[in-house]
């Protein structure tokens, strides 16, 4: 069973399972890092359209959602792709805003980059569904 896989089982009815599974076979503490539950620290959509242009906004969604409706300013980083690498070692002092649909693929990105020092990044709650559902501005193309 492929580690995604465990991290969406790990999310889903068959947690206990899959938990049994990652234990036995090692992957337990990584499949805690990913899976997309747990307590991580976040920012309403409201609160947030009033700063764009501040904090550094990454879209970890796919180039085609990113491409469809996007923040202003949203880098994409589909998180596939994504590394701490491509963040400079200034961007630790600023607040970074981790986005994707629905607060579920913004979550291991936001512990992988705490753990390596930025400890302003946040997830927007809700993800991009909470933006539009407050009827915030996007942009396409």
């Amino acid at each position: 069973m492929c580690q995604m896989a465990l991290c969406c089982a790990i999310g889903s009815r068959a947690r206990p399972l899959a938990l049994r599974y990652a234990r036995a076979v090692g992957l337990l503490n990584t499949i805690r890092r990913w899976a997309p539950v747990g307590a991580i620290p976040e920012i309403e959509a409201r609160v947030l359209e009033p700063k764009i242009g501040g904090p550094l906004i990454i879209d970890v969604r796919t180039a085609l959602e990113h491409r469809a409706s996007r923040i202003r300013g949203a880098l994409s980083l589909p998180i596939h792709r994504f590394s701490v690498a491509e963040l400079s070692v200034d961007d630790r002092e600023r607040e970074i805003v981790i986005i994707c649909l629905t607060a579920h693929r913004s979550v291991p990105v936001v512990r992988m980059l705490r753990d390596h020092g930025y400890e302003n990044a946040v997830q927007l709650r809700g993800g991009m569904r909470a933006w539009w559902k407050a009827g915030l501005p996007t942009e396409s193309g």
